[in-house]
């Protein structure tokens, strides 16, 4: 696939060379911050992971009530709640422990409308008491609207290990296709830019979850997949323009020069691409529902953060790696009109 452009064969229009070391300041301090947050968040009594992992990873049962008000819902008192819920006794299943509640997690939502328990594993029997016990202090409730979501322990981790296994799978692939596409060094380069870009959604997302309480689940999983896939094709543009450009100069070795036209040229082709698709992104975000809502949050990163890593971290890494070849340009001859291709 073939992009035109006006542009003169020698004539360049943004100088990526000239901020290369800013992409790397900001992209390092990104990955920092995120490093710092999952560690953070690893440390947190309440969470142990990088990431405030969901019900789909770790287990358990989450139970999700509507409560039927006929105006405005009263006020409900956490406090009182979260004692009721955690002196309740429940009965014992036939070879199993009583669970113990105490960890139990209560999230008031949609301006107290409904309420979210998030439980440890509970049998059918044990979730229909803890739904009557609270009834006096929540209720009433319809009787239609009571979701009881339950995950077995096992079947979370090995949800878990297989999320982990088909990003790395995908890593892989893409690793190898550039390989076979390019060369290693493009196939490295494009492969640092993907982890890049997951692992600052994932530092966000581990914020998210240490001051929101936000948790992640499959459907995450399935957002850096995407993200990871609409990167590397994004990156694989760009260095398709590069490598052509090296073809068409006499020059035998890769300069920052070819880099900024063949980025100067891209960069049109990435900011529509990437805002066309943030459209209905952003759409879901307004009106896909609480089910949507932060897997298309996930992806909207997802593409901002890969668009920055396609047309600047990456290009700016394979001028890096060719420095000793480079034909540098005159700072002193360049003026900053040049720079930001001001006629």
């Amino acid at each position: 696939m073939k992009y035109s452009s006006s542009q003169s064969p020698g004539k360049i229009k943004f100088y990526l060379s000239r901020f290369k070391r800013k992409v790397w300041l900001i992209s390092g301090m990104a990955i920092f911050l995120s490093l710092i947050g999952f560690i953070y968040s690893w440390l947190t009594p309440s969470i142990g992971s990088p990431i405030r992992l969901g019900l789909d990873f770790t287990g358990g049962t989450q139970i999700q009530i509507e409560r039927r008000c006929i105006q405005d819902c009263n006020q409900i008192n956490l406090a009182g709640l979260e004692d009721r819920l955690y002196s309740l006794n429940l009965s014992a299943e036939q070879g199993s422990i009583p669970p113990r509640l105490t960890g139990s997690r209560i999230q008031v939502l949609d301006e107290g409308k409904s309420i979210s328990l998030r439980l440890p594993f509970l049998s059918a029997s044990q979730s229909k008491v803890v739904v009557n016990s609270i009834e006096e202090l929540v209720g009433p409730f319809d009787s239609g609207s009571i979701s009881i979501d339950t995950i077995g322990p096992s079947l979370g981790k090995q949800l878990l290990k297989s999320s982990l296994v088909s990003l790395v799978a995908a890593f892989s692939g893409i690793l190898i296709y550039i390989s076979f596409r390019y060369d290693r060094k493009y196939a490295l380069l494009a492969l640092l830019a993907l982890i890049h870009d997951v692992i600052i959604v994932c530092g966000i997302f581990s914020w998210l979850g240490v001051f929101l309480q936000i948790e992640i689940d499959s459907l995450f999983a399935v957002a850096l997949l995407t993200i990871s896939g609409y990167s590397v094709n994004d990156t694989v543009v760009v260095f398709d323009r590069i490598r052509e450009k090296n073809k068409a100069d006499i020059t035998s070795s890769l300069t920052v020069d070819q880099v900024d036209q063949a980025v100067s040229i891209t960069l049109t082709r990435t900011i529509f691409t990437s805002t066309t698709t943030l459209l209905p992104l952003i759409a879901l975000i307004f009106f896909g529902g609480t089910t949507l809502f932060w897997f298309s949050v996930a992806l909207a990163l997802g593409v901002l953060i890969g668009s920055w890593s396609s047309i600047a971290l990456a290009p700016s890494l394979l001028s890096f790696s060719n420095g000793k070849n480079d034909i540098s340009l005159d700072p002193e001859q360049t003026t900053d009109k040049e720079v930001l291709g001001v006629e």
